[in-house]
């Protein structure tokens, strides 16, 4: 693992904010990296509410939006709310529907067969609507290059609104309303909404027609809280906000739908980690592994026995998700070795079989053991399909770009992106792709990297210090879990190997003799070796609380250790 210490700023300005706020150095120091460096913007940070939530009609196209969406109810038009497939997109759906469900009776709920439609708007999905006489389909999380599709629904009487916040390209549909921050000429104040979010600022706009207060959507924010800590999308500004307000809905005041996964994990209270790692994937398991729309069904329940029911299936569909997962994971580290590509600047790997609903959770699994930008295909139909992911500082969605003449379709984000190929294509893409990370990809980056906020004396670790530090929350990217560094290290001589296959380690620190703390290093048994040594050594944590038969004390999550 490569350290890196992030810059220490001003130890005046440090100490002038702490004495400002009322707080260690080491908050201070912590807030003045996140930028956040005067009273209001610690208020704001500490303290998320309605107030920092932006005007939807900033919003390139939103008044059009707005319009047409009137007019439709208006008219009793029947409306499709379209959607992805994933988390993002299932919780848009259920969130647009129940939302016009209270306005119109015309409106239905769609979303696409991830294997016989594939990603984002479909014909098929076109054709369904033009049917069942549909002549407003409402996009949410896709639809930003659907140019041709848009074009083939307009031919058949049918107005597309696009709620999406993948990059545009530098055509458009020509849809009554493209609601995305990302557009260059669309001055919404922020960016990195995620499809849902973009989907609760049309709510948001919509209500206030109807003279609304947005507080009365509060019941909403709990898919819009989800979809962000699954997207993977910046935890900070207007995200923090409705991240913040979504988890105390989950946790005061859950829908039936989530109540049910809660009680099968038996957790009374989530946190956005918790989101992420156990709420998220049995969600998308639903669209992996059968279809989507058990995912929007289990998030639009309003009767709990019911939900519980959806729960247990979808629990099943989870399940045998991670069987999958694990299977194709080994496969294709087989396939690395045998093809002595160990020492490649990518991974690319590709077998007819795989299972399309994980191959992005495997291109995940592949980078934990090979560190580096990773594609996994598979076939689909005529074509090849894969799942794009990347590491840390690397965009491999420009990297697709520059392949972009043997691509037929891709899209997605910088750390995560889907594309299409000729499966004559797959070995030329293959080439173009390792030439292109070759050139492109900066050596540092081809290291796993911990990022460390700052360095401090164990004696700091009080119960106030974390309790300040548990307000951070919720956490993502641009507002990590903060990481310390300690020197001159020791374990008391009880550390030991720990766990069913011994690969953790179980630690009670001190620091110059002064009080203990206990520790656990999860993956981290390979560094036992250096707590033999009796060496001092240096340890890169987080801070953490430790529950065990009622007794609740702090602990260190240890990420690695050096002497």
């Amino acid at each position: 693992m490569r350290w890196t210490l992030k810059p220490k700023p001003a130890p005046q300005k440090i100490a002038d904010f702490a004495e400002k706020l009322g707080v260690d150095l080491a908050i201070s120091e912590l807030l003045i990296q996140r930028g956040i460096d005067t009273f209001q913007a610690a208020k704001t940070f500490f303290r998320p509410s309605w107030s920092d939530l932006h005007d939807p009609f900033l919003m390139k196209d939103m008044n059009a939006a707005v319009t047409r969406i009137q007019s439709a109810i208006e008219n009793k038009e029947q409306i499709l709310i379209y959607g992805d497939y994933d988390v993002d997109g299932t919780s848009s759906v259920a969130l647009m529907a129940s939302y016009l469900d209270t306005k119109s009776t015309k409106v239905s709920a769609y979303i696409p067969d991830r294997y016989d439609e594939g990603y984002g708007v479909s014909y098929k999905g076109i054709d369904y609507a033009s049917d069942n006489n549909f002549t407003l389909i409402i996009a949410l999380d896709c639809g930003v290059k659907a140019i041709e599709k848009v074009a083939y629904a307009k031919s058949k009487g049918i107005d597309f609104i696009i709620c999406d916040h993948h990059r545009p390209g530098k055509e458009l549909p020509s849809a009554v309303a493209m609601l995305n921050p990302k557009q260059s000429d669309c001055n919404y104040p922020f960016k990195e909404l995620c499809g849902c979010g973009i989907g609760f600022k049309l709510i948001q706009a919509l209500a206030s027609k109807d003279n609304q207060a947005v507080e009365s959507l509060l019941s909403y924010l709990d898919l819009v809280a989800t979809a962000i800590g699954a997207d993977i999308v910046p935890i900070v500004g207007e995200n923090r906000a409705l991240a913040f307000l979504g988890l105390k809905v989950i946790n005061s005041n859950p829908r039936p739908g989530f109540l049910a996964i809660m009680s099968q994990l038996k957790k009374e209270k989530l946190t956005m980690t918790d989101v992420i790692f156990n709420i998220a994937p049995r969600i998308n398991a639903a669209g992996r592994m059968k279809h989507g729309n058990y995912a929007v069904g289990l998030m639009k329940e309003t009767d709990l026995n019911n939900a519980k029911l959806a729960a247990s299936e979808i629990e099943d569909f989870n399940t045998s998700r991670r069987e999958a997962d694990k299977l194709i994971t080994r496969e294709a580290l087989e396939q690395i070795v045998n093809a002595n590509e160990t020492d490649n600047a990518t991974t690319v790997v590709y077998q007819k079989d795989w299972h399309k609903g994980v191959i992005g959770i495997v291109a995940s699994r592949l980078i934990e053991t090979y560190y580096r930008p990773t594609l996994v295909f598979t076939k689909s139909g005529d074509y090849l399909t894969a799942s794009a992911r990347s590491v840390r500082g690397f965009d491999v969605y420009n990297a697709l770009e520059k392949c972009s003449n043997l691509i037929e379709q891709y899209g997605g984000h910088m750390y995560a992106a889907g594309l299409t190929i000729r499966q004559e294509n797959y070995l030329a893409f293959k080439s173009a792709f390792e030439s292109e990370v070759s050139k492109t990809l900066p050596l540092q980056f081809k290291t796993p990297e911990i990022k460390i906020d700052s360095e401090i004396n164990f004696e700091s670790i009080t119960p106030k210090f974390f309790r300040i530090l548990k307000q951070f929350a919720p956490y993502g990217p641009q507002n990590l879990s903060p990481v310390f560094m300690t020197s001159k290290v020791n374990d008391t001589g009880y550390g030991k190997c720990v766990g069913e296959d011994q690969t953790h380690l179980r630690l009670t620190l001190t620091q110059n003799r002064s009080a203990k703390i206990a520790a656990i290093g999860f993956g981290l048994a390979a560094r036992f070796s250096i707590i033999e040594s009796k060496v001092p050594f240096r340890a890169v944590y987080s801070v953490d609380e430790n529950e065990w038969n009622g007794r609740v004390s702090l602990q260190l999550k240890l990420k690695d250790l050096k002497l």
